[in-house]
């Protein structure tokens, strides 16, 4: 039990000091820096709304309703599959780039100091493994 509430507190905790540092410096949500993370790290900046939504752990119409109050503020753009009309591509904006590249220093900066280096490289390792073996159990009985 208190390594379950650790968790759950030491999360919440990491996360709301990780989503201030990137509003207080960059105007700019944690829930959104992951959305352009993942969009920058993909092939022309942009890959399927759905894989999106999977990446970020989120559901698609949470991920919609984001990326859409996104497109507003010219970070992304969505743009129609032409392969298959129903699928949704979000795209990454040159705007969204350069935000993106203004905030990862802090947002790197912030995991290293609340996170990272406060644990020895065998620890780091655990933590991988652990969060690997959860990410696949529930990844796996959601199907």
């Amino acid at each position: 039990m208190r390594a379950w509430r650790n968790y759950v507190v030491g999360a919440a905790m990491l996360s709301d000091r990780l989503h201030r540092e990137l509003q207080t410096d960059h105007d700019l949500s944690l829930a959104d820096y992951e959305i352009m993370v993942r969009l920058s790290e993909q092939p022309g900046g942009r890959m399927r709304m759905s894989q999106l939504a999977e990446d970020v752990a989120s559901s698609k119409s949470r991920v919609s309703h984001q990326v859409a109050r996104m497109e507003k503020e010219g970070l992304v753009r969505r743009r129609e599959c032409p392969e298959d009309g129903r699928g949704v591509f979000a795209e990454l904006t040159a705007d969204g780039a350069r935000l993106l590249e203004n905030s990862a220093p802090t947002h790197v900066r912030g995991v290293r100091e609340h996170m990272v280096d406060l644990l020895s490289p065998e620890e780091q390792e655990v933590l991988a493994k652990v969060f690997n073996r959860v990410i696949t159990h529930l990844r796996g009985s959601d199907g």
